[in-house]
């Protein structure tokens, strides 16, 4: 590596190791200041520095005396906060730890290195340790582990539903409407407040100075950065609780961790500024992190870009990061918070947040539930221009803020909100009960899962089944694709987990906003109407056929259906069917039910004809409003247009129910609407007997169907098929 040039060339100068004493206490750890005095070798260096040598990306852990596996349940994997613990756990130790995930290996004390493996719950991961204390380290690791790393699930989740006591009440009379993406659930009635943050802090300019002043400078910055992160730690820590300063106990490990350390001093002796050396190694590996294709994790690009900035305003002499501060009760208007920002909201006088941007697994959104706020995101430079003090109700189920609303719309704003805790304590309650229409139809609730951690969630919250499993997150985030064996135990698993009820295997999905590199896709000017889903797969045998065998295995052990991906021709579903079926008899398995996405408006179109060669059709609402309003849905400007509650995206449906009918096929829902109240009962109205919704919807929409009627349900369906946008559907 070149920073052992660096460092060795350092080593055999007096005042080089006095810089590299500087950067030890940097570390925290004053022992390794005589290790570092008492060598010249530029590996023993480094490793005296950083406490390991870097493991490469695909270093073998065949030399480590102690191994285990186990498996990461905690309900968003490995991310920042849940990391953080494991690495101060594992630095108890004098063991070396590394953490294998995949065929990538990371450094068990490294913060960053064991984020970048991208872990996602339900993986698997390798820890191995070789020391005196090895034994006991592996068996600390592993109790860790196997109890979830000390997190509480529910504060990841994002709620994705509207609560079923919250039906679909507008105000009556507000002069002005904006609209986002619900992020934390709830109602907030006051004032408005802005908070405009400082913008982000750039070095445009390089000027280095000698190396030994650029090291003192970075040396002081992290300090700074690190007391700061401590007394802030403290002080959420008093307010909110442990679990919710772990978020700055992440920060602070990352300040420390060792690849930033030595990534940042190894451009600082090629010649250049702190500032700029520190700004370009967050940089790219902030870019690293965004890649991740689980969103959880890659949202923690964030944490690091904050980490990053708090630093850099030391390096440049602009002080501490900005705070929060309100005189009275309000709702909070800002572009975007930071991690820095939530933590330090008063739960007193925030009475709840909306963004122009942002998401809804941001650490804005989890904080804002955990401090049971309501928050809206993504609404939109408009919601900037609203002037202080006006009165507003923030509406985190539809996602809403209502601008000077009338005296008798906060009055009942306040009513539903004192009835919503009640009604959300029932729903939970009767979650098992199968839900059943006043008149007596049942429709099957099931979920949408990746994993088998995912499946177990979703019997715990009363699913009926699995209706969707997405089998490409056993492709992503690894550098190679599983092979038969391994697929087929991660479906034997489902099987076998699911006990005999419903589940539907989707084969692998990938495109469009979905890559794998390892794959080596030709990149598309268009992804999204490229090689993707089924097309993908029956060009690459190599990737379908393994899949294929690996399933209908599985399908020995119990009850499971086969479904294709963005199917749009009738040609691509027979050649599916017959590579489908000869690996069916290759192996003597049993027939199992096949069915395909309804994703492109052409299969809808041509339902009928489908109908006669599969044995259920699930519609994927995302894509299909994708494709029929020509909007990309992850387009920053068109995600909140392209409405899945559009007249022409429910036509396409109300189409694909009478072309399955006509040959005695069922249809079923996996997209978003499904996990909207509204959406659902539209849904069953148009002859939908089976919705597959996000694991947090399934109580919520199971309790809400057990109060309707099918014979309304029909009228409602009829009358949004008339309207004339999505608007006119919502306000029915």
């Amino acid at each position: 590596m070149k920073l052992l040039t660096c460092v060795g060339i350092a080593a055999r100068s007096a005042e080089h190791i006095d810089v590299l004493r500087r950067l030890t206490r940097v570390l925290g750890n004053a022992d390794l200041v005589k290790q570092l005095c008492q060598t010249n070798n530029a590996a023993d260096i480094v490793e005296a520095l950083t406490g390991t040598r870097p493991p490469s990306p695909t270093s073998s852990l065949t030399d480590y005396e102690h191994t285990v596996q186990v498996v990461i349940r905690n309900s968003t994997g490995l991310h920042a906060r849940p990391a953080t613990t494991f690495v101060e756990t594992a630095r108890r130790f004098q063991a070396s730890i590394r953490v294998r995930y995949g065929k990538n290996v990371a450094d068990g004390k490294s913060l960053l290195s064991l984020l970048q493996l991208g872990i996602t719950t339900g993986a698997t991961i390798t820890i191995s340790a070789q020391g005196t204390d090895a034994q006991e380290a592996l068996m600390t690791l592993t109790e860790l582990v196997e109890t979830g790393i000390g997190e509480e699930a529910s504060a990841e989740t994002p709620v994705n539903h509207r609560n079923i006591a919250y039906r679909d009440w507008e105000p009556q009379h507000v002069a002005t409407t904006i609209h986002g993406i619900a992020a934390a659930e709830g109602l907030a009635i006051g004032p408005i407040r802005h908070y405009r943050r400082t913008p982000m802090v750039m070095v445009i300019t390089d000027q280095p100075g000698d190396r030994l002043s650029e090291t003192a400078a970075l040396e002081q910055a992290i300090s700074a950065a690190r007391n700061e992160l401590e007394h802030l730690a403290s002080e959420v820590s008093r307010r909110l609780g442990s679990s919710r300063a772990a978020i700055f106990r992440a920060h602070t490990e990352l300040l420390t961790d060792p690849t930033l350390i030595r990534e940042t001093v190894s451009r600082i002796f090629d010649g250049h500024s702190a500032a700029w050396a520190w700004q370009q190694t967050i940089t790219t590996r902030v870019a690293q992190l965004e890649k991740l294709d689980d969103p959880v994790l890659a949202g923690r690009a964030v944490d690091l870009s904050d980490v990053g900035q708090r630093v850099l305003r030391h390096l440049l002499g602009l002080g501490e990061m900005p705070f929060i501060s309100l005189t009275e009760p309000a709702i909070l208007i800002t572009d975007d918070l930071t991690p820095s920002d939530t933590a330090t909201l008063d739960p007193d006088k925030v009475l709840g947040l909306c963004t122009a941007l942002g998401g809804p697994i941001s650490h804005t959104a989890i904080i804002a539930r955990s401090l049971g706020l309501p928050a809206v995101v993504a609404a939109g430079s408009a919601v900037l221009d609203v002037a202080d003090g006006t009165p507003a109700i923030l509406d985190g189920f539809s996602g809403r803020l209502y601008l000077r609303p009338s005296a008798t719309d906060v009055e009942t704003a306040h009513a539903l909100r004192s009835g919503l805790e009640q009604e959300q304590a029932i729903a939970f309650a009767t979650r098992h009960q199968p839900a059943i229409t006043r008149d007596g139809v049942y429709i099957e609730v099931a979920a949408n899962v990746n994993r088998v951690a995912d499946a177990v969630r979703a019997i715990e919250t009363g699913a009926d089944g699995v209706g969707l499993m997405r089998t490409e997150f056993l492709f992503l985030e690894r550098d190679n694709a599983p092979d038969e064996e391994e697929q087929y135990q991660a479906y034997r698993a489902m099987v076998e987990t699911m006990a005999g009820r419903p589940l539907i295997i989707r084969t692998l999905d990938i495109g469009g906003d979905k890559e794998a590199p390892y794959l080596n896709i030709r990149r598309e000017d268009n992804s999204f109407l490229g090689i993707r889903g089924l097309r993908l797969c029956l060009r690459r045998p190599d990737l379908f056929e393994p899949q294929l065998r690996a399933i209908y295995r599985a399908a020995m052990h119990g009850p499971l259906k086969l479904m294709f991906p963005m199917v749009a021709t009738l040609e691509e579903v027979q050649q599916a069917k017959a590579i489908a079926e000869r690996i069916r008899t290759e192996l003597t398995a049993p027939p199992i039910e096949i069915g395909i996405m309804v994703e492109v408006p052409s299969v809808a179109m041509m339902a009928d004809v489908l109908a006669t060669e599969v044995d259920f059709f699930s519609i994927g609402t995302n894509d299909l409003t994708q494709y029929v309003l020509a909007m990309d849905r992850l387009h920053p400007e068109l995600a909140r247009q392209a409405d899945s509650l559009h007249p022409a995206v429910l036509r396409m449906i109300a189409r694909t129910v009478e072309g399955a009918a006509s040959a005695g096929r069922w249809v079923g829902v996996c997209g978003g609407i499904a996990s909207d109240p509204l959406g659902a009962a539209i849904l069953v109205g148009l002859g939908v007997r089976e919705l597959s919704v996000s694991i947090p919807s399934v109580a919520a929409i199971k309790a809400h169907l057990r109060g309707l009627s099918t014979i309304e349900l029909r009228d409602l369906a009829q009358r949004a098929l008339a309207c004339r946008n999505a608007a006119e559907v919502r306000a029915l």
